[in-house]
């Protein structure tokens, strides 16, 4: 159990917790970044290989000319990649610390409940554990769901169409079912499973603070897995079968493809 905390503290906390969840956010970017630095000197020490013979001959370089483009670009990629996860692991240390000096578990966000996490986040996750329930070779991050974030397959959220929308009442319910779900594991003695770096890169699964354009990548990655569920279940245009659907239905089908329409900037028919 936790002391009652000030308001100050208890912002203080959240701010650790989404200085975690953007770290975690940055480092999912580092295998990018660092191919393209790679691809990138390739390149450029390509191109000055080729240069330097009309001035030096391929003496200098002799059988080695087409393997040092290739290093020089494996060299950079590669200690950009080690810097970046060096700074991600010692950066994570010192918000693990903060975190652990105030009672929480780092590897653990949602161990003493969801205040950290907003509306949006949690549809995502709950829309990715639906995702993931129907793939039988996924029963391991199926039961990561259910362990870290009090989800079961009963709860009262559909997805392909919606049936929540972040900030409502029946959002509110929601969360309440998943936090009493939480605090009830705890009472028994059941630590849910350690998340890290691993399972955010896969799920997203630590707080992220609901800036204008996570909340809109939020927004579509959750209406993304929605039509996915759709298309699988109502073949690429839904829209041909909403005369065949009732009309609460046919209503969160179509909220579901314009939002997503909206978001991605093409049409929602389209694959």
């Amino acid at each position: 159990m936790h002391r009652a905390r000030t308001r100050g503290e208890a912002e203080e906390v959240l701010a650790l917790w989404y200085a975690l969840g953007r770290l975690y956010s940055e480092a999912g970017g580092a295998g990018s970044r660092a191919t393209k630095l790679g691809f990138t000197v390739v390149c450029a020490v390509g191109a000055l290989v080729l240069l330097s013979v009309p001035l030096f001959g391929t003496a200098w370089a002799g059988p080695f000319a087409p393997a040092i483009p290739v290093a020089a670009g494996s060299l950079s990629g590669g200690g950009l990649f080690f810097w970046e996860r060096t700074r991600v692991r010692r950066r994570g240390e010192v918000l693990r610390r903060a975190l652990s000096e105030r009672g929480f578990d780092a590897d653990r966000p949602a161990r003493e409940g969801l205040g950290a996490y907003y509306d949006a986040q949690l549809v995502l996750l709950r829309s990715e554990y639906e995702y993931v329930r129907g793939i039988p070779r996924a029963r391991k991050s199926a039961r990561l769901f259910e362990e870290s974030f009090g989800f079961t397959p009963e709860d009262p959220f559909e997805t392909g169409p919606l049936n929540v929308a972040p900030d409502t009442e029946e959002m509110r319910l929601l969360r309440e079912r998943w936090d009493r779900r939480i605090a009830s594991r705890r009472e028994r003695g059941m630590e849910p499973p350690a998340l890290g770096l691993r399972e955010d890169l896969a799920y997203r699964v630590f707080p992220r603070e609901m800036t204008v354009s996570v909340e809109l990548a939020t927004r579509g990655a959750y209406l993304t897995i929605s039509r996915e569920l759709l298309v699988e279940r109502y073949g690429r245009d839904p829209r041909k079968r909403t005369g065949l659907m009732p009309e609460a239905l046919r209503r969160r089908v179509e909220r579901d493809l314009r939002e997503y329409a909206a978001l991605s900037r093409r049409p929602a028919r389209r694959s």
